[in-house]
């Protein structure tokens, strides 16, 4: 069966470190038609012109912070009959391509999402969820990890998460793309609560699988800690007012898990009591200012630009697997580092004798490592104390990922 052609757009705004290890991810797909549109402004384009591959990248220069307007001019510039979005901050799995778009061979399913893994790298950050006109939203019910295709309907629509999504072209071209009057939060959502009002079968897709790693931004701290809730106010008092909620309702209650989520931040000392008035005085000027805003500033697209196709190095369905303890992290990781230099993916395990909790990262040139104590639990639900030998402990390591990190 032949791959439709995908063009995967990713945004980045004053992120060059984080985009880097984007991009290099990206590098190592097995998915072997895609391309890579990047939109990014000057900083996040001066940090990765020392990516080897960037030649094959198309580069789209932007420099207005908004990321609704900053994803249409990716669009624009798209080749693909399916349009995949990642953000700068997120690496996928080597398989995500191959199980995004494998609901697409359904002609009735217009867009696809897949499962977001927070920071430890283990555990699940979101996965399906329904939302509804005051932007809350409640987990859809998923069992196991087989695909499911949803059909929405006007007023509860099927949320796909912006940093791991696709949709076809031609749908996207048809809706005008992303609201641009969302410059932040609640655009991928407004985009879900159009196609549910238009009849699209959206497919939630558990094996297609990013790590987002939060990475710092004018927003928000490294570790979460928010600088500005202006634009998040904004977009949700915009929200609610284009899609029919109650608009007093909606401000209380999202007013009010802002304010919890400030207050539980200044307990563990991440923010001082002055902090959290200051914030919510600009959460409470976003809304006011997202009363007054147009709504529907969609763009007008164009016809399917000429395909970039990029061109792997890597050999197709071959991850090699590392095995050591701590003591030898620097050995095994230059032995890793040189297999993937030799086009070969490569996935290291670094285990101590404790019972400590494991994580999973991504770092340059491109290496998978996973550490924490031999007897201790990967999935945060297993028992905290599990008697394995090594060996045992990589068979259930392996399995664990094999399906998203490994190709058969």
């Amino acid at each position: 069966m032949t791959q439709p052609t995908v063009s995967v757009v990713v945004v980045s705004w004053d992120r060059p470190e984080s985009l880097a290890l984007c991009l290099t991810g990206l590098s190592q797909l097995f998915y072997q038609n895609f391309e890579i549109i990047l939109v990014a402004n000057e900083r996040s384009r001066a940090g990765v012109v020392d990516l080897g591959f960037l030649d094959q990248v198309r580069v789209v220069p932007f420099e207005v912070p908004n990321i609704s307007a900053a994803r249409n001019a990716g669009i624009a510039e798209a080749g693909g009959e399916i349009i995949a979005f990642i953000d700068d901050d997120a690496v996928p799995e080597p398989t995500w391509l191959d199980h995004l778009t494998a609901p697409f061979s359904d002609n009735k399913v217009s867009a696809a999402g897949g499962y977001v893994i927070g920071r430890n790298g283990i555990s699940f950050q979101w996965k399906g969820r329904m939302a509804f006109p005051d932007g809350q939203s409640v987990d859809l019910p998923m069992h196991g990890m087989g695909a499911r295709v949803f059909e929405g309907e006007a007023g509860r629509a099927i949320k796909t998460e912006g940093t791991n999504m696709a949709l076809r072209r031609d749908v996207l071209v048809e809706m005008g793309g992303f609201d641009e009057a969302f410059s932040f939060y609640l655009d991928e959502t407004d985009l879900n609560m159009r196609l549910a009002a238009a009849g699209h079968r959206t497919a939630i897709v558990p094996l297609a699988q990013v790590h987002h790693g939060y990475a710092e931004s004018a927003r928000r701290s490294r570790s979460r800690v928010p600088r500005d809730l202006t634009d998040i106010g904004r977009s949700i008092a915009l929200f609610a007012r284009k899609h029919g909620a109650d608009v007093s309702a909606t401000r209380t209650t999202h007013r009010q898990q802002q304010r919890v989520r400030l207050l539980t931040h200044m307990q563990l000392g991440h923010l001082l009591p002055g902090d959290v008035g200051r914030l919510m005085g600009g959460f409470d000027r976003g809304w006011s200012e997202g009363l007054k805003r147009h709504f529907g500033m969609v763009a007008a697209m164009e016809e399917n630009q000429t395909f970039k196709r990029f061109q792997t190095t890597f050999k197709e369905n071959e991850v090699e697997i590392f095995v050591g303890r701590f003591w030898q992290r620097r050995k095994m990781v230059e032995d890793a580092n040189e297999t993937v230099n030799r086009g070969k993916r490569a996935c290291l395990y670094l285990f101590s004798l404790t019972a400590l909790y494991h994580h999973v990262y991504f770092q340059q040139p491109g290496v998978w490592i996973q550490y924490g104590g031999q007897f201790g639990r990967a999935i945060r639900s297993e028992p905290v104390l599990s008697l394995r030998s090594v060996s045992a402990k990589v068979r259930e390591q392996v399995a664990r990922i094999e399906a998203v990190r490994m190709k058969s």
